[in-house]
């Protein structure tokens, strides 16, 4: 039989025993994990805590750390049934309870839990079951239908809240006009008018809240909808008895006040909060939307008979055909095969100007076509898509918790009760030091605190603030895979930037070319045509700096390619030469004082220079470099303007890397450095105290990129790196870091602003409502005041949030 407190963890590139002692060693050291036995065949670590929920998460991270594997899947599931931050915290404990769950965390703002769990413990269906035991829902069911159905839920969610919004406002508002005017408050049956005005609205259009509090305390729990249940079922009952019973209050000498108003509105008010807040908070995730956007419901298929088929976007499979006309948004990734236009990739790389495809360019999922038309072949299609993957990212980040996050959602975790407890305390207080009305004002005092106070504030200050910047980034090109690591970047003051392929383009171009004689049309046509057939790597660059310059390709030209050394061709009876100093000296060709003097020049710059020669002397020479980008200048630049300290690491030789660095502006650089010592490197500054973001894009810098507080990918390298990373500059282009950082900056400070609000409306909020003032100055916040603040806060938070959204 087996025991309820053992499970078995399963492992990846556990190969021997050596290893399984590694583990078993690690597990050892663990404070919850009472028993351990690592088997290598069957690849799983044997677990015993009567603390399983806590003991698997701490054993998953420990043998991470040791560089063995844990094979867990992450989901990000759709929440059903929140109400508010402490309905998100209740979740989340409720799913971090769970034996298997390796992190669970959950986000109001989105209404999504994102899970890590390992499922040979736990299944998505068991955590629904969980939940719903909480009194709750999680959507496991995956597919476009689950989508639509679930997108026509929360649309037909929000046509009944702005339905039931409506209704509680029509009954409000006359029942007020009848509390406020003195002549109707005194009618006959005016207490009976304003009871079958409140009835509905309490009973019927706020019905919810009263449901939901139910849900709650059955699974002895509390949250928003209990703070506005007690709050109003209190006015509306003391207001019923009162209406009933008034002599009860009249043989006392007291006045039997009713407070139908104070009920229907506060409720009114509450329902309307939630209204401006769920727009709010859809504004939020527009770069989602504007994303999931970009992408065609169907596409022009060409069959193999020539025949155009208009196919679904999902029944489209890899090497399928596809013609893109004007206009139209390309649906999934792939290679051109025919023809030529301009393509608009803004979306994705944040770069306005579109970008010439002919041949065997690379085109994505969710960019415009603009005038031309061609044809491509689909490479990756569905989930595989580029653009797939930016918005399974982004989605992913947007519910992500920023590590200040984890405060509040403590503090939500106990707020309702805190509250409950000072509405009662309060009551008390009024019935023993407020004299003779003491009853009827603590009642009031107790349904004000529990109205005013709301968590909501305090859960949509984080989570609303991260979901913007990630969906700025993304906007601009900047992918941001979690909110620590946007939270992180405001506080780099040490960026190390690999050279080649992200200070540098990555492959070799020509610099400069130099003519020693006439330059004419023929001489650069015979030029082009020998380097077009050579296989040398520097070959293309030449080939692609002569295209369009007035060449043309000569069929009549015999080459003839010398390892090592270049390459020869036989054009008129004449043979030329294109190639290295020792091809010359083979060819035994005299450089004249002049072309000594120029290419030892370009050789200073750390530039490779070939020759271009005939028989007697050299022609022209081509000076060709790894191309500095157009934007890593000003991208250093506007670091250095930062303070933060810029240093270069790169595997070249030493002239190379003085020659980028002076040309881009780098003070610090170090040269043959091996991928190991790059992640050294990012340890020692960080050992001086620095806060270190690591810039590359190999699979050699995939060390440096782990090890760093801040790791930034470009999207144009490895697929490793970009795994590895917490960023990715998607263009490649520098220039987005010191954007990145900014983004960073004012992420952060929108984050303080609404914790600082959330917190000092509470504050402030709370004594008011108990009736602090009433001592000094006859002060008692009405209820529905109270209640107009509440659903004020949150919408401020969040409006406060967006203002990242509308900022430049």
């Amino acid at each position: 039989m087996k025991d309820e407190n053992e499970v078995f963890i399963p492992l990846e590139n556990v190969e021997s025993e050596h290893c399984a002692l590694i583990v078993d060693n690690g597990l050892s050291r663990l404070k919850e994990v009472s028993a351990h036995n690592v088997e290598v065949n069957n690849r799983r670590a044997r677990i015993s805590s009567d603390k399983l929920h806590v003991a698997i998460p701490e054993a998953v991270r420990e043998i991470r750390s040791l560089g063995y594997n844990v094979p867990t899947v992450k989901k990000t599931f759709p929440v059903l049934g929140m109400s508010c931050a402490s309905c998100a915290n209740s979740i989340q404990e409720t799913l971090q309870h769970k034996p298997g769950v390796v992190e669970g965390t959950v986000n109001y703002a989105n209404a999504t839990a994102s899970v890590e769990f390992i499922p040979s413990l736990v299944t998505a269906q068991q955590l629904k079951s969980s939940i719903q035991a909480a009194g709750y829902d999680l959507v496991v069911e995956e597919g476009d239908e689950v989508k639509a159905s679930l997108e026509e839920y929360h649309k037909e969610k929000f046509a009944s809240l702005k339905k039931r919004t409506a209704g509680a406002i029509a009954f409000s508002v006359p029942l007020v006009v009848i509390a406020m005017v003195p002549a109707l408050m005194h009618m006959p049956y005016a207490n009976y008018i304003m009871w079958a005005l409140a009835t509905p609205v309490v009973l019927y259009y706020g019905r919810t809240f009263f449901i939901g509090a139910w849900k709650q305390l059955s699974h002895k729990s509390a949250n928003m909808d209990t703070l506005v249940a007690l709050s109003t079922g209190t006015a509306y009952l003391f207001s019923v008895f009162n209406t009933l019973f008034p002599d009860f209050w009249h043989s006392r000498g007291l006045h039997a006040h009713v407070y139908f108003e104070a009920a229907a509105v506060v409720i009114a008010f509450i329902l309307l909060g939630k209204v401006l807040e769920e727009k709010a908070k859809g504004n939020t995730s527009s770069a989602i939307k504007k994303l999931m956007g970009l992408q065609p419901k169907s596409v022009i298929v060409l069959l193999p008979d020539g025949q155009q088929a208009d196919t679904r976007i999902e029944e489209v499979k890899i090497g399928d055909t596809i013609l893109v006309k004007p206009g139209e948004k390309i649906a999934v990734d792939g290679k051109v095969v025919s023809g030529s236009s301009y393509v608009d990739e803004s979306m994705i790389s944040g770069e306005p100007v579109p970008v010439a495809k002919s041949e065997d360019a690379q085109v994505f999922a969710g960019t415009i076509n603009q005038k031309g038309s061609f044809q491509f072949r689909a490479e990756k299609v569905g989930s595989d898509t580029l653009l797939a993957q930016i918005i399974k990212t982004v989605e992913e980040a947007q519910g992500s918790k920023a590590p200040v996050q984890k405060l509040v959602d403590k503090i939500a975790g106990v707020f309702v009760p805190a509250v409950i407890i000072i509405a009662v305390l309060t009551l008390v207080a009024w019935i023993v030091l407020g004299g003779e009305d003491g009853f009827s004002h603590g009642i009031m005092a107790m349904v004000t605190v529990l109205v005013i106070a709301c968590p909501c504030a305090l859960g949509l200050a984080t989570p609303t603030a991260v979901m913007v910047g990630v969906g700025k980034g993304a906007e601009n090109g900047i992918l941001i895979k979690d909110a620590e690591s946007l939270e992180t970047a405001r506080n780099v003051n040490a960026v190390i930037l690999d050279k080649t392929g992200t200070i540098t383009e990555g492959k070799p171009g020509v610099k400069a070319v130099r003519w020693f004689v006439e330059e004419s049309d023929e001489l650069k046509s015979l030029l082009y045509t020998i380097e077009k057939s050579s296989e040398h790597p520097l070959a293309d660059a030449i080939v692609h700096y002569f295209n369009g310059r007035g060449v043309t390709f000569f069929s009549d030209v015999a080459v003839e390619n010398i390892t090592g050394q270049g390459i020869t061709g036989h054009y008129q009876n004449q043979l030329y030469g294109i190639g290295n100093e020792a091809l010359m000296r083979q060819w035994q060709i005299e450089l004249q004082p002049e072309v000594s003097r120029w290419i030892s020049e370009e050789r200073g710059k750390a530039q490779t220079v070939i020759a271009f020669f005939d028989h007697r002397k050299v022609l022209a020479a081509i000076a060709i470099a790894d191309q500095i980008k157009d934007t890593s200048v000003s991208a250093v630049r506007a670091l250095k303007n930062k303070e933060i300290e810029v240093y270069m690491l790169t595997g070249d030789n030493e002239q190379t890397a003085a020659a980028v660095a002076a040309e881009t502006g780098i003070d610090h650089f170090r040269a043959n450095v091996l991928p190991a010592e790059k992640a050294d490197f990012v340890k020692q500054l960080q050992s001086e105290g620095k806060v270190v973001a690591m810039v590359g894009d190999g699979i050699n810098d995939s060390n440096a990129l782990a090890r760093a507080d801040v790791s930034i990918a470009m999207g144009k390298g490895s697929d490793i790196a970009m795994d590895v990373a917490k960023m990715t500059i998607i263009s490649s282009d520098l220039s987005k870091i010191p954007q990145a950082i900014d983004l960073s900056a004012k992420t952060v400070k929108t984050i303080r602003q609404n914790l600082f609000w959330a917190f000092f409306y509470n504050i402030i909020g709370i004594p008011l409502a108990a009736g602090i003032l009433f001592p000094l100055n006859g002060f008692l916040l009405d209820p529905m005041m109270a209640g107009a603040a509440m659903a004020l806060s949150s919408v401020s938070v969040v409006t406060n949030s967006l203002r990242q959204k509308w900022s430049a």
